[in-house]
């Protein structure tokens, strides 16, 4: 391995990297490149690594910016064919630094190398000691590749992994992703017999395709497990800076996890807590949870969490009920969750697992133990091996969170040992079973592979292609209301019979022409929201009633929207009867190409938020998938006397 910036100078990169990668005890040979150095820390330097007596096969660069495009060059003349670019300066700073960018990319396809960075951290392979990153502390072996878009938080998050003694098989710092992205790298870990689990913290993906298709290719065998930076339009924003990659609609990013198989998560722990329980459990079969506990407030905690984040309690079975009646002390809870009480016994917990595990209403069960004087946690923890053991947990999920710290160390030991996830709070194991969940139902959603129907109905293209034109000559994005509605109809969707409007005088006669009662719109290509503007009159009943309207609401649009463009009004028949407004909608997303959109309509549309997004092509099953996930569902099914849509 070349590493080109290597010194011996006092706190510099290029000493640092040299240090931590002697240090860490790397067997292979290590040529530092220096271009005025002779020797570096022992090892002897080479001023390019065209000098280099061998090919290598990883160059690590931590040149200054300037120089890096120079660096790629002599690598590919030198056959090397892996690049690590530590150095910054590049795209996030703005065009110089993308100008170079460019340069390395010439180079990259000149001599078909692959590199990662520029802004990396580095690369990790504990089990061969290789250690190309800044950190001084490397992690033990393991199975979980970790692959982090921020080298700072990658860094952290390494640091914390190897203070839980969590073992990785590689760690990989992506930087700006100027080459190999997430995509490729899903590809190799996928590949990987050392790799179980691939863990990413991501801001934003670069090759959408690409990634889909490696995410969807593997999530069936190893868990892709993702926290994505960037929720809200102020923390994007960061991101974009940070990294100068593209960061598109959350709710899209969603979308696009769910349907690759991937499981997203809300923190850095989540990631490894669900890594864990993914690798030692059986995935859930639902959402329903049985939580035994010897104390009523984390019990309470636990629920919370549950019900809150879309999961449900148990309800436990008749025979259940019996069971633990006819076993327990009469002044134990024994309805979900099941309170054994502060002197909870070993034999307590192991009966009240035992026949929540028996339970066909029960999916997965939370044991919840707090410190309690009348109460051992390691034969707690002993009995809970045992019954898990005895009746190979009926496939069900078994999580557990003791509470506490040094006195209940042994007790996670035993646990861990024999394949029982732990977790110190119960609103982490809450998480956790539930992110197992969604695993589980995001995995069914890789084998809905919906077929091309075929289409009989061809609508007229000339007229549609004359309005989009039109739009688009007027330069305009957005098409008029009436001009939406006649493309719909070309299509044979039902729309409602829309008649435009120049005059009070036109939108009379056509108000007499269509029937009583009517309504009537401001109609302008830049007024999209017509309720903000004042631009809609309802429920109008006569000739006066109508014209009226027409001169309040291009009055109220003009002076609300002094630049907009007032082409009249379209009048409407008033539509009475109970009904539901529902949005239904596509875009091309910049990221990840077409995009479908459904939801709550009408004015409260913006203010309530719900909506679900799905990634075509949808069959009923994914289109279903898609409507349940909004709140509006339950409406559209009958609800407080209103029908069925």
């Amino acid at each position: 391995m070349a590493l080109v910036g290597a010194t011996d100078r006092e706190g510099s990169v290029g000493r640092a990297l040299m240090t931590d990668l002697v240090e860490s005890g790397f067997e292979g040979k290590i040529y530092p490149v220096n271009i005025r150095k002779k020797e570096v820390l022992g090892f002897k330097a080479y001023q390019t690594v065209e000098e280099i007596p061998e090919t290598v096969d990883l160059a690590i660069i931590a040149t200054p910016a300037l120089s890096v495009p120079e660096v790629v060059e002599q690598c590919g003349r030198a056959g090397i064919k892996g690049i690590v670019i530590i150095s910054a300066g590049f795209r996030e700073v703005g065009p110089e630094g993308k100008e170079l960018e460019d340069k390395i990319l010439e180079a990259k396809r000149k001599y078909n190398l692959r590199i990662i960075g520029p802004n990396s951290l580095g690369v990790m392979r504990p089990k061969i000691k290789l250690n190309t990153t800044l950190l001084k502390r490397m992690p033990k072996p393991g199975n979980i590749a970790f692959i982090s878009q921020s080298a700072a938080l990658g860094a952290a998050t390494l640091d914390w992994a190897i203070h839980e003694n969590i073992g990785f098989s590689y760690f990989v710092s992506v930087g700006s992703m100027i080459d190999v992205d997430f995509g490729d790298l899903i590809d190799y870990f996928g590949m990987d017999p050392e790799t179980r689990s691939i863990l990413m913290y991501v801001e934003g993906i670069t090759d959408a395709r690409k990634f889909m298709s490696a995410a969807r290719h593997f999530a069936r065998t190893k868990p892709i497990i993702v926290v994505k930076a960037g929720k809200f339009s102020e923390s994007a924003k960061a991101a974009a800076s940070h990294t100068g990659s593209l960061t598109g609609e959350d709710q899209i990013y969603d979308a696009a996890f769910k349907r690759a198989g991937i499981v997203r998560v809300d923190e850095i722990s989540d990631l490894f807590n669900c890594a864990e329980a993914l690798g030692l459990q059986p995935l859930p079969k639902g959402p329903n949870l049985a939580i035994i506990t010897n104390a009523g407030g984390p019990a309470v905690i636990a629920t919370d969490t549950l019900i809150a984040r879309g999961g449900k309690l148990a309800a436990l079975s008749p025979k259940t009920l019996e069971t633990l009646g006819g076993t327990l002390p009469k002044y134990c809870s024994i309805t979900n969750p099941i309170d054994l009480l502060e002197e909870a016994s070993p034999d307590r917990y192991k009966v009240a697992l035992e026949a929540c595990l028996k339970d066909e209403n029960v999916d997965g069960v939370l044991i919840i133990y707090t410190m309690q004087a009348a109460s051992d946690p390691v034969e707690v923890a002993k009995a809970i091996v045992e019954v898990c053991r005895s009746c190979k947990y009926h496939g069900k999920t078994i999580l557990t969170s003791f509470m506490g710290y040094g006195a209940i160390e042994e007790a996670n030991r035993i646990l861990n040992e024999n394949g029982i996830p732990t977790h110190s709070t119960p609103e982490q194991a809450v998480k956790t079973y539930l992110y197992m969940y969604q695993y589980k139902r995001n995995l069914e959603l890789l084998y809905e592979t919906p077929e091309e129907l075929p289409v009989d109905f061809s609508p007229p293209k000339r007229p549609i292609i004359t309005i989009m034109r039109g739009a688009v000559m007027e330069g305009r994005e957005v098409l008029t209301e009436d001009e939406a509605k006649r493309i719909l109809a070309f299509y044979g969707l039902p729309v409602v019979k829309t008649c435009v409007a120049k005059t009070a005088d036109e939108a009379a006669l056509l108000a007499s022409q269509i029937g009583y009662p009517v309504v009537v719109k401001v109609l302008s290509p830049q007024i999209t929201h017509k309720t903000e503007s004042g631009g809609v009159a309802l429920d109008l009943n006569s000739e006066a009633e109508v014209r009226n309207a027409f001169e309040r609401v291009v009055k109220a649009a003009k002076e609300r929207n002094p630049t907009a463009e007032i082409q009249g009004v379209t009048v409407q028949k008033m539509v009475k009867n109970h009904g539901y407004e529902v949005m239904l909608g596509a875009k091309k997303d910049k990221i990840f190409g077409p995009v479908v959109l459904f939801g709550v309509g009408g004015i409260a549309a913006e203010l309530y938020k719900d909506y679900a997004i799905g990634l075509p092509p949808l069959n009923q099953t994914l289109i279903r998938r898609l409507i349940g996930e909004t709140k509006i569902c339950h409406l559209l099914k009958g609800y407080r006397g209103l029908p069925p849509a």
